[in-house]
């Protein structure tokens, strides 16, 4: 005879865009030379030993304890994501990491870091997103299905699309091309997945191809998110104004388990706005004049109820 109880604990996901984790070398086929000691950011290894402090920080701040899952966007190579995991203030905390290798220009690619312990990845891949005439490569999306420490099979997507370089409306089917990999993915999974599907979309929730998603079911959890210090009302400031371009989607039957949704706008995060007035991000670049900050984007959180059964002997 047994009895069956259940057990509730707490899955927290991170995303970050780190606003340019590039290490201090060349990597042969980027553009990445402004990233190099003598290049226009003159990146030293001072430098970019306290962008990866600064970034292990951040996402320490996040939640009360270590987060589970920490999506990142704009981290260049492994060696960025080794040392992040292995040599900064995260060293000891246990995360591992995939992360696509994508044909963009520049070199960035976005990365999942996890604790095996409670997510164990199954299978991962590489979406890649062909890119329309006159469209610069960009980044793949990241695939990661995985089982988590209740016994749930997780999907987690991490996107990172094209930028509004031309404006916004020209630029429009390039982000698009996302959503379209996006949807022949999720055909596959069928109706009763549970997915995430976070990133930078460098677009706002009632843009086309993110009202796109939703039509499949998914909802945007951080739509309306908030900071938890009552600051932000986005994850970055443009002339004053905060907006999301950071964004958590989920499928129906995980939106039953979200608990928490929120920007992390800690004080340490921010900096005053001189010309607007208010705080900003306080990012580690404006325009080229270098400062010991974070990123450019403030982190989203969201925590999800994770139940289990237990069978206890009688």
């Amino acid at each position: 005879m047994f009895l069956t109880i259940l057990l509730s604990s707490f899955l927290t996901l991170v995303e970050l865009n780190c606003e340019n984790l590039f290490d201090t070398c060349h990597d042969v086929g980027k553009e990445d030379t402004e990233f190099l000691p003598d290049g226009t950011h003159h990146w030293s290894s001072v430098r970019y030993w306290s962008k990866q402090n600064r970034i292990a920080q951040e996402i320490l701040s996040c939640s009360d304890g270590l987060p589970d899952l920490v999506a990142l966007i704009e981290v260049e190579n492994d060696t960025v994501l080794h040392d992040l995991t292995h040599r900064s203030l995260l060293r000891n905390a246990g995360y591992e990491y995939l992360m696509t290798e994508s044909p963009d220009l520049r070199g960035i690619d976005v990365a999942l870091l996890y604790q095996p312990a409670i997510f164990r990845p199954l299978c991962y891949d590489c979406l890649e997103v062909p890119p329309l005439s006159g469209m610069r490569p960009t980044r793949d999306i990241l695939y990661v299905r995985g089982c988590c420490s209740n016994g749930d099979t997780l999907n987690v997507f991490v996107v990172h699309s094209p930028s509004r370089y031309g404006g916004e409306r020209l630029s429009r089917p390039n982000r698009r091309q996302v959503v379209i990999q996006l949807q022949h993915k999720l055909a596959e999974l069928g109706p009763t997945a549970h997915v995430i599907i976070t990133g930078d979309f460098n677009d706002y929730c009632d843009s086309p191809a993110l009202m796109e998603l939703c039509t499949l079911g998914l909802r945007n959890i951080t739509c309306d998110a908030r900071g938890l210090h009552g600051v932000a009302s986005g994850t970055y400031r443009y002339r004053g104004e905060w907006h999301s371009l950071d964004h958590v989607f989920v499928s129906p039957l995980l939106y039953n388990k979200v608990d928490a949704a929120y920007i992390n706008d800690a004080p340490f995060l921010l900096e005053d706005e001189p010309l607007y007035g208010g705080k900003r991000p306080f990012r580690t670049f404006q325009n080229y004049r270098y400062q010991p900050g974070f990123s450019d984007h403030l982190p989203l959180v969201a925590r999800f109820v994770m139940d289990k059964d237990v069978k206890l002997p009688l």
